[in-house]
Formats: structure tokens, C-alpha cells, sequence
């Protein structure tokens, strides 16, 4: 097994965990006051920006930078005997990476941004808040059309060169399908995608690691 591969395989399996950590502190530890008015949702974000800074970084940018290596290292496995489908997957890929890692970077910097506003005009920060947020959803939040993409090219590839399990492939298949129907504002598909994601993440990981060939 090459270098290449061990550490595509550790970068998907800490994808997952990713995934899996943002659904346990969204559903269970995060209360955001989306009722509240507009000084206590100041106060709020105030007393979390820390916290809520840290998992901006780990859920976007560092998500990014760990799938960056995956790319690379399922392009390396799929490249020789489905070149086309290969390149077409990994240039999805690359900008679902951009895409991702841009949405982290903002995300934090529009917080500072809107948390620092607040104490001048109250209502200008809400504003900005808001189109913070809906950019963010728009790049890599709420749209997992990109990221469906490069899924479902890599699952074919995957079917088309043996070089992965035929049920993970298909499972695939399906997860990515579902991202591309994240054009349409539905938050049960946006779920859907992720808790996919845990399962073929993790599964592929492991794949990865017992060996560079299946």
C-alpha cells in the first residue's frame, strides 16, 4: 500500500468523525435563540464565538483540507483503467475543496465581522448575519450539489475499474445522487446526504487501509 493511499484512507475515516461530531453539537449542545430578538442573538453569538469559531475551522476548513487528500489519493486509484471519469470526478472534487474551505473561512470571519457591528448598529449586523449565512449555506452548507457530483462520477469510476466494493460503490451511487437533489431547499435531503456521508466515509476508510487494491 503507498503513502498516498494509508493517508486518503486516515483522511476519510476523520471525515467522518467530523460528520458525526457536527451532528452531536448541532443537535445536542447547540441552542441557538432563533426566537430571541436581536440583542440577546448578539449575546449569544458573543459568549459562543469561541466555540462556534473552532467548529467553523474543523467542519469547513479542515474537512476541506483532509477531502483535498482524498481527491488525490481515489484519482491515483481510479486513473488507469477509467482515466475520463477519474478527472471528471476529481475536478468536482477539487471544488467542492475550494468551496468548502471557503465557506470555514467566511463563516468565522463574517462572525468577528457581525459580533463587531452589533455593538454599533444592531440592525446592520442582523442584515449582515443573515447574508453571511445564506452565502455560506449557498457554498457548502445547505447545497451539496458539488459534492454529489464528484460522488456519483467517482462511484461509476469505482464500478467501471473493481477498484472498490461493488455495495460501497453503490451506496455511492445513491449518496451522491441525493447530494445533486440538494438544489432543491429541502433540510431532510440536506440530512440525508450527511448521514450518508458517515457510513460511506467510514466504509471507505477502512477499505483504504486494509490495502491499496481491492
Amino acid at each position: 500500500m503507498n503513502n498516498l493511499q494509508k493517508l486518503g484512507g486516515v483522511a476519510a475515516l476523520f471525515q467522518a468523525i467530523i460528520y458525526i461530531s457536527a451532528f452531536v453539537f448541532f443537535g445536542a449542545f447547540w441552542h441557538y435563540p432563533a426566537s430571541a430578538n436581536n440583542a440577546q442573538i448578539f449575546l449569544f453569538l458573543t459568549d459562543n464565538q469561541t466555540i462556534l469559531s473552532i467548529v467553523n475551522l474543523t467542519m469547513y476548513v479542515i474537512f476541506g483540507l483532509l477531502l483535498a487528500v482524498l481527491v488525490l489519493a481515489l484519482h491515483q486509484r481510479m486513473t488507469i483503467k477509467a482515466p475520463v471519469l477519474s478527472q471528471m470526478a476529481s475536478v468536482f472534487g477539487i471544488i467542492w475543496v475550494g468551496l468548502v474551505i471557503a465557506s470555514g473561512m467566511l463563516a468565522n470571519v463574517g462572525l468577528n465581522a457581525v459580533i463587531s457591528l452589533s455593538t454599533i448598529n444592531a440592525e446592520q449586523a442582523m442584515t449582515l448575519w443573515l447574508v453571511i449565512n445564506t452565502i455560506v449555506e449557498g457554498l457548502g452548507g445547505g447545497n451539496e450539489v458539488v459534492g454529489g457530483l464528484w460522488l456519483l462520477l467517482l462511484s461509476i469510476a469505482g464500478l467501471k475499474t473493481i477498484e472498490l466494493p461493488k455495495l460501497l460503490n453503490c451506496l455511492g451511487l445513491l449518496i451522491g445522487s441525493v447530494g445533486i437533489l440538494t438544489i432543491y431547499p429541502a433540510e431532510i435531503l440536506t440530512e440525508i446526504f450527511g448521514l450518508g456521508q458517515i457510513l460511506w466515509f467510514s466504509w471507505l476508510g477502512i477499505v483504504m487501509l486494509r490495502s491499496h487494491k481491492i
